[in-house]
């Protein structure tokens, strides 16, 4: 079976493709591309369905030699690209021959490149879904050197010729992102809920896939040491542990956990957020919860 051969993993290199939605009942995360639209795109260009298995890269990129007649794309944080040794497009699909290795380097803005192969990448399914879950450890494992990973089929439909714009320039230095408030809300002071609104927070050097932790003024609960039962939460949700400084749930988060969400961010900022290096700043624009017998 044709297939692509890793050379160099980089710090983490992952398979993603949509996830595995329909399973947090059984405590597993969605997972998937954690910039979704950069995946979505870099597919799209390569002529596969828009759920097909890519490469999704951390800060350094990767290489990989491919073992037959192969498109790729990269796209997401843009990077430096190379065939054999000689420069390519970014953000196009590029033609690689069996037996040449193609190079992506460390991400010039963002976080996270996604390498898109024409018929997708094909390793080993859990769930229905090819991607790498760093939390429940389904999925393929992260790749390392010397790995093979199968090809699909080429597509039927040819790769689209398009230069790929970079709507993440700039993320490196200030997101601004839409909170929806709730649904614990009213475990926080009022002091709390208005920090959220002037406040800002750095992304921590320990964020991942699993969530951003953020450091900057802290939200303080209502009631110091009372306990929530463990909830169901969502990928965006704005936890806040008891020292205040909260978490923003990725696309690996936990499917429950015990300490009050004081809101949540949409797709679009969740996006951006997968693109946070560490020491971004963060501002949250909060939208407040409506009232029943409000009418638009």
């Amino acid at each position: 079976m044709s297939h692509i051969e890793i050379i160099r993993s980089g710090i983490l290199t992952t398979c993603q493709d949509a996830g595995r939605a329909g399973w947090a009942h059984l405590a597993v995360p969605p997972s998937g591309a954690a910039d979704r639209p950069s995946w979505r795109l870099a597919n799209q260009l390569a002529g596969n369905p828009t759920g097909a298995c890519a490469l999704e890269t951390t800060l350094t990129g990767c290489t990989i030699r491919a073992h037959r007649n192969v498109t790729v794309v990269v796209g997401g944080a843009p990077c430096s690209v190379t065939v054999d040794g000689h420069p390519e497009a970014w953000g196009q699909p590029v033609k690689l021959p069996a037996g040449s290795v193609l190079d992506a380097g460390p991400a010039e803005v963002g976080v996270r490149s996604y390498l898109a192969f024409s018929g997708g990448l094909h390793p080993k399914a859990s769930l229905g879904s090819h991607s790498t879950d760093l939390l429940s450890g389904l999925g393929p494992a992260p790749v390392k050197d010397g790995d093979t990973i199968p090809l699909g089929p080429s597509p039927a439909h040819p790769p689209l010729p398009t230069q790929w714009p970079a709507p993440w320039a700039g993320v490196s230095e200030e997101l601004v992102m839409k909170l929806h408030l709730g649904p614990r809300l009213d475990w926080f002071t009022a002091e709390a809920v208005s920090e959220l609104a002037k406040g800002d927070w750095t992304v921590s050097e320990h964020s991942n896939r699993i969530g951003l932790r953020l450091i900057g003024p802290a939200l303080r609960h209502k009631e110091p040491g009372r306990e929530l039962p463990s909830e169901g939460i969502v990928a965006g949700s704005l936890q806040v542990p008891p020292n205040g400084q909260p978490i923003l749930f990725g696309a690996d988060h936990p499917t429950t956990a015990g300490y009050p969400v004081i809101g949540v961010v949409g797709p679009a900022a969740l996006a951006a957020a997968a693109q946070a290096r560490p020491g971004t700043r963060i501002r949250f624009a909060p939208i407040p919860i409506p009232h029943w017998n409000e009418r638009p």
